[in-house]
């Protein structure tokens, strides 16, 4: 047994059997059960109420059966039995499936249906259309909420849809017979009921508001039309239940249960009512239930908002260590790559720089030159890439502008023997820098390619134009002027070239032009596409 729930369980049976002793505070002696009885009878049916958590269905069909019991014996019982076996229905619809809420919702229908109807008449249309309804809409609230429990929240209307209309169902269904024996016009009751029934649909968003109106129809009932006081006890009961759920203070909770004793007692306080401690603890207790439910409701979301909270806060802390595992490989990455490329480019550029100054002038010396300076180019690029391993939100440092990095690639390149004809737009400058950036890393990489793979003597074009809000890189070169041997490749180059463009969210092609040549097309945006960060 879950013990946490017991006092709940426990002030829902005494809420039960106080309901029956208000409501047969003034019953006498009927045919067949005596004043005295009035006692075992409200405890036969409040205190099966302790149940209803835990087993609705059965505690549905124990108060119809009681309902048809009691309204053949003619006791004044079935109109408590009525109320709280639709509250039974409501819990089996919330807690259990369909078949067994379907069971409770047929012996209720026939147990009302029962109950409506007078001794020698026989059952009308709208006796079952009553008798259907009442049972009926108690049990479809009831499964609604148990679907819907998880995504219930504050700007979700459905929960104040749903009392509203089951304001109004309660208000016009037990007060629409007796609208014309009162003082005032029956359009006024009318009105009143609806206004009083609709009102709560805004009980959660203004729960101060809805208790007050719902005491001032309470007294002004008393006064004006006696035969509606039970109905809006009923009210002012949900509206302090939604008020203590609402409202976090102990101090304004208190004083809305002082109130609704206040207002309790005024409907079922007459002018020859006895007052005996017992009573006054009976009526406390039954205001008190609404109080301890509507608080343990709130206890109850109040939980499950701060359960959400720590889910979201362990799942931000789970983001931030695998962020800061991927760091730590970044950098690990990052030391081996800079132990391993760095020692050997230096090497290679302290010896290019020996040999330079040993070495006369002509194209020697030059290809010493270049060696050393793109030598240190290198470091300084392996710099700014470890760099960016070690800080990936931090941009790369550039040395240079990219349009300059492109003309010293396609200077470089014409050193190394290539016919570089270069086209840079000028308006290139007004894209973005990162699509500039990637646009001089394509040229560098593709002039490398055509170097490697066509040899000295071949003709390229380079063309970095805007395209849209980016830009468009190609590089096309003819067919090699004679055969060459193939300098060694990881075959890594045009991959890398994709997974830059595809980063971006641009798009690059590469293929034989048809002439004996290869050509290298890449259009790079102006922006990230939205799926281009992974």
């Amino acid at each position: 047994m879950r013990w946490r729930g017991v006092p709940l369980d426990i002030l829902l049976a005494a809420s039960g059997v106080s309901l029956d002793l208000l409501t047969t505070a003034h019953a006498g002696d009927t045919e067949y059960l005596p004043a005295e009885m009035n006692i075992p009878m409200a405890l036969l049916v409040g205190i099966p109420m302790g149940l209803v958590r835990r087993w609705p269905v059965a505690v549905s069909l124990y108060l119809a059966a009681f309902l048809a019991v009691t309204d053949q014996l003619g006791s004044f019982t079935s109109n408590t039995a009525q109320i709280l076996v639709c509250v039974s229905v409501g819990v089996a619809g919330f807690k259990t499936g369909l078949r067994p809420t379907a069971l409770a919702v047929a012996a209720t229908i026939g147990a009302t249906a029962l109950n409506i109807a007078d001794p020698g008449v026989a059952v009308s249309g709208n006796t079952w259309m009553y008798a259907v309804f009442l049972p009926v809409f108690p049990a479809v609230l009831g499964s609604y909420l148990r679907s819907s429990a998880e995504r219930l929240d504050e700007r979700d209307v459905t929960p104040d849809a749903l009392l509203a209309a089951g304001g109004v169902a309660i208000t016009v269904l037990s007060t629409w017979t007796s609208w014309h024996s009162g003082t005032q016009p029956v359009w006024v009751a009318g009105l009143l009921a609806v206004v009083g029934g609709l009102s709560l649909g805004i009980a959660r968003r203004m729960p101060g508001l809805v208790l007050t109106l719902q005491g001032v129809l309470l007294v002004s009932a008393d006064i004006y039309l006696n035969e509606a006081v039970n109905t809006c006890v009923i009210l002012t009961l949900i509206a302090i239940g939604v008020f203590a759920m609402r409202v976090v203070s102990w101090a304004w909770t208190i004083a809305a249960y002082l109130t609704g004793c206040l207002l309790a007692a005024i409907a079922v306080v007459g002018d020859e009512t006895d007052v005996t401690p017992f009573r006054v603890g009976v009526l406390m207790t039954l205001v008190a239930t609404p109080v301890a439910i509507g608080r343990y409701l709130g206890v109850r979301r109040e939980a499950v908002a701060s359960e959400r909270l720590r889910a979201e806060e362990a799942a931000r802390a789970a983001v931030a260590q695998v962020r800061a595992d991927q760091l730590a490989e970044r950098e690990r990455i990052a030391r081996d790559v800079h132990d391993i490329v760095a020692h050997h480019v230096g090497a290679m550029v302290l010896r290019a720089s020996a040999a330079r100054y040993t070495a006369p002038d002509g194209p020697v010396a030059d290809a010493l030159t270049d060696i050393r300076e793109t030598g240190h180019q290198v470091l300084q690029d392996l710099r700014d890439l470890l760099d960016l391993l070690r800080d990936p939100d931090r941009g790369p440092d550039l040395l240079a502008n990219p349009a300059d990095v492109v003309r010293e690639s396609a200077e470089r390149m014409s050193a190394a023997g290539l016919v570089v004809d270069l086209a840079l737009d000028p308006a290139t400058d007004q894209a973005p820098l990162i699509a500039r950036t990637s646009a001089a890393r394509i040229v560098q990489e593709g002039l490398t390619n055509v170097l490697k793979h066509a040899g000295p003597g071949t003709r390229v074009r380079v063309s970095v134009s805007p395209y849209e809000e980016g830009l468009a890189v190609e590089i096309r070169n003819g067919r090699p002027p004679t055969a060459i041997e193939r300098l060694p490749s990881s075959g890594r180059g045009l991959a890398g070239m994709r997974e830059r463009v595809r980063a971006l969210g641009g798009t690059l092609s590469a293929g034989p032009d048809g002439e004996g040549g290869w050509q290298l097309a890449a259009h790079l945006p102006a922006r990230l596409s939205s799926g281009s960060a992974a």
